[in-house]
């Protein structure tokens, strides 16, 4: 089947490059507020469903590949995104207004966890192989009221699944992001929807996955890219052929995604990610030695990239303490000094703006600084604020723990532990949470803060900064409701793998019936547990 290489505007469904029968649109430049020429085009909904149509004869021959092929395909998608060059850097520069170091270090990162993945496949040790074989002797010793049977289990692919692109990352969390990538090293078929925000990078990187498809041999089907309205979109997610959802965005469009998914009549897993305000509790003894460099690095955090990460420190709680001044002047300084900048879209620069002036006429909200240069009439700037309060004000407003998703920060001025503890009990679920401290402090209050911030968020950090998620075997990037609409995944690392999954037992099977890796004689050579014991 004939590739269109390098093409800006096409959908592909399966390894068909085609143009859209819907309606048409086009890309904007938000750094200089202006429509780019390049017209694209909806699919209907009939060719979406040709798209899962593909999907679905797809599954059967690319589940059943080896780890090895799987990894190549991934290894080669890596590739041929690298093969781009500077066109794909180029356009989703322009498309996104973020900085070429940006996203240069986002095409880094978006081959790095394609590379991971394929290392896990070659490993192979992911699948959770467990084996309880019969007895000697089948039946086996008389064990009433019947002897003990082979069993074997581990785990298998779902079946096709939906990805939706984000916004914020046109390349790590899009077309051949984590969820594409995951759900590829399961076995599983991607149809994706691009992001309208950056359709032409989209093209660009499905075109990639693509031609890695047909020099690794991979079927027809096993990954599509459509650009699609909301109606055709939620339509993708009702097709009874659809196993799993993954969505990175707004709470509101992944929880319509969520209602569609538990209306069908076979309800399907949608891991969403959403919102999360990802609060920052400091107490004395963190800063009593050096408030100016926890207030710096903070500032530095809340305004990296506009604030337009998930990870955002967006509250602040602060234990009052004899450095309290000096940690509000050093942000305040820091603040005032950031150059507003280029964000995503003028929809999210609107929903920025009209998100700092509802909450700053709020009763007992105060601005703490705002970046001294204002932003741009005339472009999508996001200008860097810190807004303060007191513990009972945030208590009695509980407006005041949503999500701005933007270059902010609300202070919250706590005078007591008791105060403090309220305030993170009166939290909705995060993706992360922070707790500068000192272990003494730590032993000797009578509150488990850990313990507290625990149950609140996916990843805890001691110091630091949140907003860097590094992709490894170890990172978990998911959180309680409403973070993410099951706490018990990660949509970054190694982890991801466990959403596009299910366990099978096998009874009894003769060995050459049993996959390879639950065969005796291990022909993968992968880590087993057999009868509670790991080998090899």
């Amino acid at each position: 089947m004939q590739l269109i290489h390098h093409t800006l505007s096409a959908n592909f469904i399966g390894q068909e490059a085609t143009i859209g029968n819907g309606d048409v649109f086009y890309a904007h430049a938000p750094a200089h507020n202006e429509t780019l020429p390049n017209e694209f085009a909806n699919v209907t909904t009939e060719q979406a469903s040709l798209a899962v149509a593909r999907a679905t004869a797809a599954f059967g021959p690319y589940s059943s590949v080896t780890p090895q092929q799987r990894a190549d395909f991934l290894e080669a998608i890596a590739q041929e995104i690298e093969n781009l060059g500077d066109a794909l850097i180029e356009r989703a520069v322009l498309e996104s207004g973020l900085p070429t170091g940006r996203i240069t270090g986002e095409r880094g990162r978006t081959t790095g966890q394609l590379r991971l993945f394929a290392r896990l496949l070659r490993e192979g040790s992911w699948v959770d192989a467990r084996i309880n074989p019969a007895p000697a002797g089948v039946p086996g010793p008389d064990r009433q009221p019947l002897p003990r049977p082979d069993l074997r289990r581990m785990l298998v692919p779902l079946g096709p699944v939906v990805v939706f692109g984000a916004s914020n990352f046109p390349l790590a969390f899009s077309v051949a992001g984590g969820d594409t990538a995951s759900a590829l090293a399961a076995g599983c078929p991607v149809v994706c929807k691009a992001h309208p925000a950056h359709p032409g990078t989209s093209s660009l990187v499905g075109s990639a996955i693509i031609k890695a498809a047909q020099k690794t041999g991979i079927p027809d089907g096993v990954f599509s890219l459509l650009h699609a309205d909301n109606d055709v979109a939620q339509g993708l997610v009702a097709d009874p052929a659809i196993k799993a959802v993954g969505f990175t965005g707004s709470r509101r469009g992944g929880l319509a995604l969520l209602r569609v998914a538990q209306q069908r009549t076979e309800p399907i897993p949608v891991f969403a990610e959403m919102s999360a305000v990802n609060p920052v509790v400091i107490l004395p003894g963190a800063i009593a030695g050096d408030a100016t460099t926890v207030a710096a690095g903070l500032a530095a955090s809340v305004t990296l990239g506009v604030g337009q990460f998930c990870t955002n420190p967006g509250l602040i709680f602060l234990m009052q303490s004899p450095q309290t001044d000096v940690f509000l002047d050093t942000l305040a300084e820091k603040i005032r000094i950031s150059a507003p900048a280029t964000m995503l879209s003028t929809g999210i620069k609107r929903a920025y703006q009209d998100g700092i002036q509802h909450i700053q006429v709020m009763p007992g909200i105060h601005i703490l600084a705002e970046a001294d240069a204002d932003a741009a009439d005339n472009r999508t700037e996001g200008r860097p604020t810190i807004l303060t309060t007191t513990a009972p004000q945030f208590l009695s407003n509980s407006e005041l723990s949503h999500e701005i998703f933007g270059p902010s920060s609300l202070v919250v001025i706590c005078r007591t532990e008791a105060e403090l503890a309220d305030c993170i009990n009166s939290l909705e679920g995060q993706l992360t949470a922070t707790l500068y401290a000192t272990t003494h402090e730590l032993a000797q209050s009578e509150t488990n803060w850990i313990a507290l911030l625990q149950e609140k968020a996916g990843r805890l950090l001691f110091g630091g900064l949140p907003t860097g998620v590094e992709v490894s075997e170890a990172m978990m990037h998911g959180g309680p409701f409403p973070a993410t609409t099951d706490s018990r995944s990660t949509s970054v690392g190694t982890g991801a793998i466990l959403r596009w999954v299910r366990p099978v037992s096998y009874q009894s099977f003769p060995d050459s019936l049993l996959p390879p890796a639950l065969q005796d004689a291990n022909p993968l050579g992968i880590w087993r547990n057999i009868d509670g014991e790991m080998t090899r």
